[in-house]
């Protein structure tokens, strides 16, 4: 049990009760043999997590507890809410009069005051982490200027407080919150983003309302002055010198932060296959400001024209990325696997390489494909060996049940004044499951050494789907014509696998891998090792992008402090507090930047569609609703066909079939038809389509 949990035990107890505050620390710091600064620091970190509450004066319960729990605000245009909370089926709804002025999006802790068979009732009693920006529209109303959110969960007009900013109606605009004493919200605007009739801007309004940011703050501009050029004779001292092999990178063309490469030899009995991770952590010290904000991006995010880095660029595209002919400090996973494709034997390393080419997906592809080029006409064998292993590794993930999930990803095409031209699917070629599997069995091999060590880690986590959630995806391939395995008492990714080869070159091949990737949990960071459904693995972390991604330089860090010897007991505690916090960060920044990402593609799909109107689609039904049916054209745009865009008919909505059925006419998942384009709105990215 480490510091905060033995805090939150001791809290529990009915009995304690003090008269001030710093009694509390000191019997705290006494029972935990720690110092009263710590026991303050853990302390509050609790009450800011939502983890502790206090109920009245100096008497805290922790959460949950009593009645209270924790959770994500969503607010209703009626003014009325609902909290999710964390591994709770249903939703908590609160009165209009209850949400004490929570906004949608603001984690808080309620009060459950009446539960029945339909559901909970809760009251807002503390909101622990509020919004601190807000994007929207500037209104003009009697020469007074407001905030009209672009979230229309928002349903107020805040009103803005005047600056030397010049501000116009109709401007979009970052502003931030301030709520007074008695709860009254108003905003100050930050930056202005620009006129609501630009692309461009709708798409930074996007950003912003996902709280991104291209700039980093002063403080870690300041700090990025002294980030180095080159590495260093003291910085390559008692590493292991591989700068003499044959080692290469593998990305995409648009790529400039190269964090991992790859060497591979064959010998009698075993291949050799190294796994070279750029070393960010001897960049980046714990606690420094640069870490500090790694840590609150979580995740590098990736648009159609722009990435928004974790790390300032001076390290993600220059001392960390493993760029062509020049040395870098690296971490390796040099692993042995046999014939059979099992790793009989590994060493993880701090290492220094310098790579002899920067290769593309296709320059790769080509030379498998007998196209060779200057750079490529040397390592020829070296890909056939890459090849030859990976359809070793291949064939051991099939007989596990790995699933194979093809799921159609948008690939944009854009001008030199930065504006989307085409849309397309994007291709994927032999090189890319080349690097994928190796990068798969690199952080397996990390995962289960240090599992085997039981040092305190950061997973990469996927839980096995829920028996309902199984049973419904199975009514929905009955409901569609598609045969199932029977269900098995124990749910296998094996079992899916079966599924996905059913259906695989069928018309329903897209919507089935959808439904099915809907019906399994959402892969997360976690400081427990649960194995990783989808994989079939029992041991998987994130390892091979410390660049782009805080899990894999948190776990760089113990693998670093580890293999130096400097993991004891008392680290371990403070390791198993910091593994938690940070893969819960980091989840909850993943899923921010994978929705920011996903909305930003729907704006450049809605532009490129806004002036095909009245065209006419060949698409696939992705979806049936009660009111209406989704369609998927064949560039992954997707819209909606309404119940007044179907022919003339009476419909009646099959939902376990997923059909709407009228008597001259029948629209189910996976049927093709032609639909032609009515509506674009670049606002609601909605797209309107009716049946032709």
């Amino acid at each position: 049990m480490n510091k905060r949990e033995k805090i939150l035990e001791l809290l529990e107890k009915d009995s304690l009760v003090f008269n001030n505050l710093d009694k509390l620390f000191l019997f705290l710091s006494d029972n935990l043999t720690v110092s009263v600064e710590e026991v303050k620091k853990i302390f509050y970190s609790l009450i800011s997590n939502g983890d502790i509450f206090e109920i009245r004066k100096n008497k805290f319960v922790t959460i949950p507890s009593r009645g209270y729990v924790k959770g994500d605000f969503s607010g209703t245009s009626k003014g009325y809410g609902f909290v999710k909370v964390k591994g709770v089926a249903d939703d908590i709804f609160i009165p209009a009069n209850k949400t004490m002025g929570a906004l949608d999006g603001e984690k808080v802790i309620v009060k459950v005051i009446a539960q029945t068979n339909e559901g909970s009732d809760g009251e807002v009693v503390s909101i622990y982490q509020e919004l601190t920006n807000i994007v929207g529209l500037v209104k003009v109303v009697a020469n007074n200027f407001f905030l009209d959110p672009d979230n229309k969960r928002i349903t107020q007009d805040f009103p803005i407080v005047k600056t030397g900013l010049k501000l116009k109606k109709d401007m979009k605009v970052l502003a931030k919150i301030v709520r007074s004493d008695k709860g009254k919200v108003k905003c100050v605007v930050s930056e202005i983003l620009g006129m609501n009739d630009d692309v461009k801007t709708l798409e930074l309004s996007l950003i912003r309302e996902h709280n991104l940011f291209e700039e980093f703050p002063d403080v870690v501009v300041e700090a990025e002055k002294s980030v180095p050029k080159k590495i260093t004779e003291k910085q390559k001292k008692n590493r292991l010198d591989l700068t003499g092999e044959v080692i290469f990178t593998i990305d995409g063309a648009d790529a400039k932060d190269l964090d991992d490469a790859i060497s591979i030899k064959k010998f009698d009995k075993y291949y050799e296959l190294g796994v070279h991770i750029a070393d960010v952590g001897e960049y980046v010290p714990v606690g420094s400001v640069i870490d500090e904000e790694a840590y609150r991006r979580g995740t590098s995010v990736y648009f159609p024209t722009s990435v928004l880095p974790m790390l300032p660029k001076s390290l993600s595209n220059g001392i960390c990325s493993l760029n062509e002919g020049v040395e870098r400090l690296t971490l390796s996973c040099i692993m042995k696997v046999d014939f059979d494709g099992k790793v009989i034997d590994h060493k993880i390393t701090e290492s220094v390489i310098k790579s002899v080419a920067r290769l593309t997906y296709d320059e790769v592809y080509d030379a498998l494909m007998g196209e060779v080029n200057e750079k490529t006409k040397n390592l020829v064998d070296d890909f056939k060996i890459m090849r030859e292993l990976c359809d070793v590794l291949e064939s051991n993930q099939e007989k596990r049940g790995a699933l194979n999930l093809e799921i159609p990803e948008v690939q944009f095409v854009f001008d030199e004044k930065g504006m989307a031209v085409d849309l397309t699917r994007r291709e994927r070629n032999e090189a890319h499951r080349l690097i994928e599997d190796f990068m798969v069995l690199a952080n397996q091999t990390v995962a289960k050494m240090f599992n085997t060590l039981k040092i305190p880690f950061v997973y990469r986590v996927h839980e096995a789907p829920t028996k309902e959630k199984v049973l419904a995806l199975c009514d929905f391939l009955k409901g569609i014509g598609v045969r199932y395995p029977q269900i098995p008492d124990n749910i296998t990714p094996s079992y899916f696998q079966e599924i996905l080869t059913t259906v695989e070159d069928t018309s329903t091949q897209d919507v089935v891998n959808k439904m099915l990737l809907r019906s399994m949990q959402k892969a997360k960071y976690s400081n427990q090792n649960l194995g990783h459904f989808g994989l079939a693995l029992v041991d998987y972390c994130h390892f091979t992008s410390p660049i782009r991604r805080y899990p894999d330089l948190t776990i760089h860090r113990i693998i670093k402090d580890y293999l130096h010897g400097k993991i004891g007991e008392e680290e371990k505690e403070d390791l198993d507090i910091f593994t938690f916090d940070a893969s819960e960060e980091s989840s909850e920044c993943e899923r921010n930047a994978d929705m920011a990402e996903r909305d930003v593609d729907d704006l450049w799909k809605a532009y490129l569609m806004k002036d095909r109107v009245g065209e006419v689609f060949d698409a696939t039904i992705s979806s049936v609703t009660n009111f209406g049916i989704f369609v998927a054209l064949d560039n992954t745009c997707e819209g909606l066909v309404k119940m007044e865009g179907l022919p003339d008919d009476t419909y009646i909505f099959l939902e376990k079939q997923l059909k709407l059925k009228g008597s001259s006419n029948v629209f189910s998942i996976g049927d093709k038809v032609k639909v032609e384009l009515v509506n674009v709105n670049l606002y609601s990215r909605d797209i309107d389509f009716k049946i032709v």
